[in-house]
Formats: structure tokens, sequence, C-alpha cells
């Protein structure tokens, strides 16, 4: 359940970030509320952050949060994949080392959690 959580919370990024390009160069706060409710992409991104809010609080009413919520960092991962795919941003080696120490640090807790 929270595995899809972090892909919701990826997917939410995305949409926000492809729809604030409708908000034109420098939307005012009140400009950027009205957005959320009338630009389809900003409403659907977070809809999506909603769906995982849900899904994040019914993961953890039985689960630990000490695990849980590690996981939830995933997201991080998606997002960046995500980002270099559609938005074309760089990949390096200091991102990838950043990548692959949260999958890491995911891992080794994951594995402490069954012992």
């Amino acid at each position: 359940m929270v595995l899809g959580c972090t892909i919701l919370g990826a997917g939410a990024q995305v949409l926000i970030k492809l729809g604030t390009a409708a908000l034109g160069e420098h939307p005012t706060l009140l400009e950027t509320a009205i957005g959320i409710f009338t630009t389809r992409l900003l409403f659907e991104g977070y809809a999506l952050y909603g769906i995982s809010t849900i899904l994040l609080i019914l993961a953890l009413r039985k689960g630990e949060l000490s695990l849980l919520y590690p996981v939830f960092t995933l997201t991080y991962v998606w997002v960046t994949i995500l980002s270099v795919i559609i938005f074309h941003d760089s990949m390096n080696a200091f991102k990838l080392a950043g990548l692959t120490i949260i999958i890491g640090g995911v891992a080794v807790l994951g594995r402490a959690a069954r012992q």
C-alpha cells in the first residue's frame, strides 16, 4: 500500500509541475489557489496527493511508522526518474548516488523489520 502511495505521490508532483505552466510567469498566492481548482492538471495532481494521503493513513493504522515512512521516501526516487524521462532533467553521479543511498536505506530498514 505504501509503495502505491509513493507512485501516486510521484505522479501528483509531475502533474503539478505540468499544471504550473498554466499559471503564468508570476502568479499571486490567490491566483495559485484559484488555479488549483480551475487548472485540470493542478487539480488532478492535488487529487492524487489526497488519494496518496488516504492510502498512507490506512497503511499507518496497522504498520510501523519507523518502517513505513522511510519507504514513503521512495517517492523521491520515482520523481527523479520521471523528471529525467518527462522533463529531461539531468542525471549525474551525485543524483545517482543519492538515489542509491535512499533505496539502500529502505532495503536495510525492510530487512531489519523482518528480524
